[in-house]
């Protein structure tokens, strides 16, 4: 058998059907934060109904992590000859402290992009690399030290709560505290919250500049 040709790879190829399926009994939801670009993913699964002597009771869904990123979105397709959404694009451009380099800073990155038997693997979603401008400083901790609640951060305490806001007064919300080991966690997380813990140094949020396509954690 034939090996197949890379201009078919870079032309056809495409995420397989499965991959990308929505998981049994549960559906993505998004929760919108303070603005409308804030929009955390989340997935809700539906729980049975329980029977018992006394009758049947109605069980509300149940709201957990969902980390699967777009793939699993019904409403997002996927063409990874494109790449992801940029999702935290226009958060990292607002900010206005970054600039763009006029091409790719590696040895390694020039001679693979000038390299023509490469051509045929190329995808059209290349990004020229951002960096900080001139003495700037453009991680997470260094805006949590200058009080400074950015959306990354929203992000997160939206998604830590699991929107626990619904679920006050039922029973999901009845859990076993844990071992906090020294940390005060509240019984709510808060975008306040979350800076402070990143400003003292004992939470860290990657969030790369030149991977906007990463949701915030």
């Amino acid at each position: 058998m034939s090996a197949i040709p890379r201009s078919f790879l870079g032309k056809h190829a495409r995420l397989n059907d499965q991959s990308i399926e929505a998981f049994p009994n549960s559906r993505k939801i998004h929760v919108t934060g303070s603005r409308p670009d804030i929009r955390v993913a989340m997935r809700e699964i539906t729980q049975a109904e329980t029977h018992s002597h006394t009758g049947i009771e109605k069980n509300p869904p149940l709201t957990v992590y969902d980390t699967s990123g777009p793939y699993t979105d019904p409403d997002i397709r996927i063409d990874i000859r494109k790449g992801l959404p940029t999702m935290r694009e226009s958060w990292i451009r607002e900010r206005d402290d970054t600039g763009q380099l006029a091409g790719f800073s590696s040895e390694y990155s020039q001679q693979r992009s000038e390299d023509p038997a490469l051509a045929n693997l190329r995808y059209g979603h290349r990004r020229v690399p951002l960096r900080a401008k001139q003495g700037g400083n453009v991680s997470q901790m260094h805006y949590a030290r200058r009080n400074i609640i950015t959306p990354e951060m929203e992000y997160i305490a939206i998604r830590e709560n699991q929107r626990l806001q619904e679920y006050r007064d039922t029973a999901l919300t009845h859990h076993h505290r844990g071992t906090g080991f020294g940390a005060r966690i509240p019984a709510e997380i808060t975008a306040e919250f979350v800076r402070d813990e990143v400003a003292r140094g004992r939470a860290i949020i990657p969030a790369n500049i030149n991977h906007p396509e990463t949701e915030p954690m």
